[in-house]
């Protein structure tokens, strides 16, 4: 955690609600001097329960993310994501008429990333740009990446020989609850920015005559199990993965 960065993003988040520090304190059930030594980003000698109180009372989720220098670690947490792609790839390449290349890297002008799995239709040259999310923490990040990369849409595939006349984004999201959580709060956000839900993607995914911007929830639900989602790192076959989306 980077103190100074999480003390200015507390105090910002104070601010914006016209809060004083003595205001905050009192919400969180802290004293006022613990109030500002986190908004100074002096955290180190805070207790955990005191951090989420404060950031409780803001309503800021606080994650602790860990860092290893090994491999392994990163691996176990870059694990979810890789399974969602998988079966996202493995559902589109079932599609007939969509050729499909996962983590497709770009760089143009300036513009660097990956897109975790580019569609191309050449019977309607259209192009289908997936963004996959095991969790949806940060939603402005989220649709800026959507945007930008749908403006780039032509220079991002260039190398491959395709030349779209169409250019659709599709966000997918791992189904969990505290996902769909997290989306409905900020359902006039998302509905603007990705209006498209699972009727009108289905449609588009058997005929992509016109571009979409859309917004699908993906599951990995299993024979036998009534909920097994991408809150785990199960893999997703290729037969049962098609039918597990909404």
């Amino acid at each position: 955690m980077d103190d100074q960065r999480f003390g200015a993003a507390i105090r910002s988040a104070r601010i914006r609600r016209g809060w004083r520090q003595e205001d905050l304190a009192t919400r969180a059930g802290v004293s006022e001097s613990v109030a500002s030594r986190l908004e100074r980003g002096h955290v180190e000698s805070m207790q955990l329960r005191t951090l989420r109180k404060v950031s409780g009372a803001l309503e800021i989720r606080l994650e602790l993310l860990p860092r290893s220098r090994g491999a392994d670690l990163d691996r176990i947490v870059n694990a979810r994501h890789s399974d969602l792609t998988e079966a996202v790839v493995s559902w589109l390449r079932s599609l007939p008429g969509w050729d499909v290349r996962p983590e497709h890297s770009f760089s143009h002008f300036g513009e660097r990333g990956v897109v975790d799995a580019v569609a191309w239709h050449a019977g309607r040259r259209a192009l289908l740009e997936c963004e996959h999310k095991t969790d949806v923490i940060d939603s402005g990040e989220v649709l800026a990446t959507v945007d930008r990369r749908r403006r780039l849409g032509s220079e991002i595939v260039a190398e491959l020989g395709w030349e779209p006349a169409t250019v659709s984004s599709l966000l997918i999201v791992g189904d969990s609850d505290a996902n769909r959580r997290r989306i409905a709060r900020l359902a006039a956000t998302f509905d603007a920015a990705l209006p498209d839900r699972a009727a009108t993607v289905r449609a588009y995914l058997r005929d992509p005559d016109h571009a979409i911007r859309g917004l699908i929830f993906f599951a990995n639900r299993l024979p036998g199990q009534a909920s097994n989602r991408f809150a785990t790192a199960r893999r997703v076959r290729r037969s049962e993965s098609r039918r597990n989306w909404r």
